[in-house]
């Protein structure tokens, strides 16, 4: 039964020394942005900073409470269902629904290399 209650719970961020998974630092130009049931035409243009499989930080002008579902397409990638954790100073940090397809986290950061 306290399975049940602690699901519903709200998640704090998560700090730097407390991450499962470092950040590779990453600079893509096209991510697009969406929320959960808004039409195509009001999805958003950002940059992706920094990406773990279980999270990224977007760079975005616009600005999204804690908890909303987010879709995003990183470079023509398929959709990647996340929440955000928070949202400040045009920057948004997300947590993926699920873990990161190996095989997209690998493209992502070998871009840079």
């Amino acid at each position: 039964m306290r399975y049940m209650h602690s699901q519903f719970r709200a998640v704090k961020p998560a700090l730097i020394e407390h991450r499962q998974m470092d950040r590779h630092p990453v600079q893509i130009q096209r991510t697009s942005i969406r929320q959960n049931g808004k039409a195509t035409k009001s999805t958003k243009s950002g940059e992706l900073v920094d990406v773990s499989i279980y999270g990224c930080r977007l760079s975005c002008d616009s600005k999204f409470s804690d908890g909303t579902t987010l879709w995003l397409r990183f470079d023509g990638s398929s959709p990647v269902s996340a929440t955000t954790i928070w949202c400040k100073g045009g920057h948004i940090g997300c947590r993926f629904d699920e873990k990161l397809d190996q095989g997209l986290f690998r493209s992502l950061t070998l871009i840079n290399e």
